[in-house]
């Protein structure tokens, strides 16, 4: 005798949206058009600080800006800043070698990559040349600093490598004096 024959169930095939794989196949090229128009997004709403539009003008300017690094080698300049981070301030000395300093300066402590966290100061020198000025919490950043002059005739620039760098020293180039 034959074994009574199953009936076979026919199974109905599910259309393909109501399978899983397809939607994890293109999970993935759909994650790399969000990431791209995200990526898009940041490039146009928040620009790179360090391009300059007009990089011909500002590079003509740099040869402006010499007769200043001139005048703080005739005069001899150098300086030093350093940041007390316990008592929020930023203490620094100019000294000439022909002549005591004392007299109104502006120190500008410019963020290497951020423009909103550069700092302009102004401060009093006193007979010796030394100063303190109130500023915020420094960030742990490279800063462009520049120390210059009342009537902005004359200027010591430098670089500062802070926390790494305790302290910066700048000196006028005798080599600018020409």
């Amino acid at each position: 005798m034959q074994a009574a024959a199953m009936p076979h169930k026919m199974t109905a095939q599910k259309p393909w949206y109501k399978h899983r794989w397809p939607w994890l196949l293109m999970m993935g090229p759909a994650l790399v058009v969000v990431a791209g128009i995200y990526t898009t997004y940041l490039a146009f709403a928040h620009p790179d600080a360090l391009v300059v539009d007009d990089y011909y003008k500002q590079g003509k300017a740099i040869n402006q800006d010499l007769s200043r690094d001139r005048k703080a080698a005739a005069m001899e300049l150098d300086a030093s800043l350093r940041y007390d981070p316990a008592s929020g301030k930023l203490v620094g000395t100019v000294r000439s070698q022909k002549q005591p300093f004392a007299g109104k300066l502006y120190v500008s402590l410019v963020h290497s990559t951020q423009p909103l966290k550069d700092l302009k100061l102004e401060t009093q020198a006193d007979r010796q040349g030394s100063f303190a000025i109130a500023v915020p919490m420094l960030d742990i950043a490279r800063w462009n600093v520049v120390v210059e002059g009342e009537q902005r005739d004359w200027r010591l620039a430098g670089e500062w490598m802070w926390p790494q760098q305790q302290q910066v020293e700048m000196a006028a180039d005798p080599t600018v004096r020409r």
